[in-house]
């Protein structure tokens, strides 16, 4: 699963290891999970105004669209038993993670020092993985 800041990343930019990962994605190379609070941060997030400024609001739902449509859905769960990052608010991406046995892809150092204890990559490193995993 890409977080919020990997998805508005990829968007941003068509060049990336964000950008790369939406487009490995949408050739099916991986499955991506998403979840009700997920797209609903998305959908806040690409609403900011220094964003809209960039992502036009249509562009901006065709995106959220396309995930909701063609990525894996899951419910979200509660609270990940052993699992907590210095931000409350993230801790919804490690429990989904957990409960869809998938890794969490993202930018937040906050997440990505838990990589030792949780299945949490960089895009560069997924990236790697991916590599190694689909030839």
């Amino acid at each position: 699963m890409l977080d919020t800041n990997v998805l508005v990343a990829g968007v941003l930019s068509r060049s990336g290891a964000p950008a790369h990962l939406l487009q490995r994605w949408h050739r099916g190379e991986f499955e991506l999970v998403v979840s009700p609070l997920l797209l609903d941060e998305l959908t806040r997030v690409l609403a900011y105004p220094k964003l809209r400024s960039r992502v036009p609001a249509d562009r901006a739902a065709a995106f959220v669209d396309l995930l909701a449509a063609a990525a894996e859905h899951r419910d979200d769960p509660g609270v990940a038993p052993g699992l907590a990052s210095r931000d409350p608010d993230d801790d919804y991406l490690l429990a989904l993670a957990a409960a869809s046995s998938a890794f969490l892809v993202t930018g937040d150092d906050d997440l990505l020092e838990l990589a030792p204890d949780a299945p949490v990559h960089s895009p560069a490193a997924f990236l790697e993985l991916v590599d190694t995993t689909v030839r």
